[in-house]
């Protein structure tokens, strides 16, 4: 009766500890995958701040080619207008030379 008992404590301590251990193993893999996880959410993080900070530079980039374009396009409207002004000069002084 002694061993039989003794067997069986034997059985249940070999059971508990063969649990324990897979318990152990459960636990290190569930870290594992957290930390995986983890990891990948501090690089999505990386990955957007990046993009936001490209997309600023990109747009800082656009207003400044938009800012250029206007004044070069106020530039050429200004010597069109020169342009006109003198071409207009121009044709009067032709008319004064004919009247005279």
């Amino acid at each position: 009766m002694k061993t039989t008992i003794l067997t069986l404590l034997a059985a249940a301590s070999v059971f508990a500890v063969s649990c324990n251990k897979e318990k152990a193993a459960i636990e290190d893999r569930k870290e594992a995958t957290q930390e995986a996880i983890e990891a990948r959410k501090d690089a999505v993080e990386k990955a957007a701040e990046q993009a936001k900070e490209e997309a600023d530079v990109n747009a800082k980039i656009e207003k400044a080619n938009i800012e250029a374009n206007k004044e070069a396009a106020q530039a050429q409207a200004e010597a069109d207008k020169k342009a006109a002004e003198a071409a207009a000069e121009a044709q009067k002084a032709a008319v004064d030379a004919k009247q005279q």
